[in-house]
């Protein structure tokens, strides 16, 4: 088993790269996110190529964009590189990066949606990503808390987050390190280099825009791949903007299926936890050590750092 290991974290004044590795990006909606970074959380950003271009639905070329990323996985000044936007794309040119370089000066990774083939990449090499809002989504309306939860895991405060109970979730306590992402991309690695380990760990998932069906396909995918079986515990994030089909619909809402899946497993479930598609997408490290203890009242989500202590 490869021990995760942490990049080093944030001071103010560190290099920090932004790129589209995925979907072409609007400029403008990246400005106060720009801002926010330069001027609140005081880091130094370099801007990738592939902000300002644009190839049909891409920021770039494959080609250039692989370039784009390059450069910032090689500069070993740069210590972090968040992704501007998500979309579709990354997983045309996961397998082209060449990371010796990124291994020999880790940095942070941050993104979500389509980044969760980098982040996974990440965390098949050893080393904790994040999962977390990107440069278009961290000034959004409702997005403060997310964005604070970002900074802090950057800088190695290490958030903690209290979640409302739901009626689906299923008491317990899971103490291990947290994979998952968003489930389409989960399901679409299954089988390949970025596939993530679920056995022991603590699996967190969501998604956008699917239908109903698909969404239980892609369960059962997880199920037949033995991804859910030997869980710690169950994260179920935000589902939004999914789809039925037209009569008849599929006959279940969205954690009705999801549940539907885990019934015969014992391990602690939260359901509706903030992270995923929405404003307040709060910040997860993949590979990190987490706490999750779920309640009748409510649902604690931790962060363990060695110095921590668990009553």
């Amino acid at each position: 088993m490869i021990e995760i290991q942490h990049p080093p974290f944030l001071q103010p004044g560190d290099k920090i790269g932004i790129i589209a590795p995925a979907s072409v990006i609007n400029y403008n909606d990246i400005k106060p996110g720009i801002e926010l970074l330069q001027n609140q959380w005081h880091l130094d950003v370099i801007e990738g190529s592939t902000l300002k271009s644009a190839y049909n639905q891409f920021s770039a070329t494959d080609s250039e964009r692989i370039d784009d990323i390059q450069r910032m996985l090689d500069d070993s000044s740069i210590k972090a590189i968040i992704a501007a936007r998500g979309g579709y794309g990354c997983s045309r040119i996961i397998d082209r990066l060449n990371f010796d370089k990124f291994t020999a000066s880790p940095k942070w990774v941050v993104g979500f949606s389509d980044l969760t083939v980098f982040l996974s990449k990440i965390y098949t090499l050893g080393y904790v990503s994040v999962h977390a809002p990107m440069v278009k989504s961290m000034m959004l309306p409702g997005a403060e808390k997310a964005a604070e939860s970002l900074r802090q895991l950057l800088f190695g405060e290490f958030p903690k987050y209290t979640v409302a109970s739901h009626a689906l979730n299923r008491k317990g306590t899971a103490s291990a390190e947290i994979v998952g992402g968003n489930l389409c991309l989960l399901a679409h690695m299954i089988g390949t280099a970025t596939d993530q380990d679920t056995n022991g760990k603590i699996l967190f998932i969501e998604d956008v825009g699917e239908y109903y069906y698909n969404l239980d396909r892609m369960m059962i995918q997880l199920k037949r791949a033995g991804k859910l079986a030997n869980l710690a515990g169950l994260i179920v994030g935000q589902f939004t903007d999914m789809k039925d089909n037209a009569n008849p619909g599929f006959g279940k809402e969205v954690y009705e299926i999801v549940e539907e899946h885990i019934a015969e497993y014992d391990y602690p479930v939260c359901f509706n936890f903030p992270v995923g598609h929405v404003a307040d997408n709060r910040a997860i490290g993949i590979g990190m050590n987490a706490y999750l203890h779920v309640q009748t009242s409510k649902v604690e989500f931790l962060f363990v750092s060695p110095a921590t202590t668990i009553i």
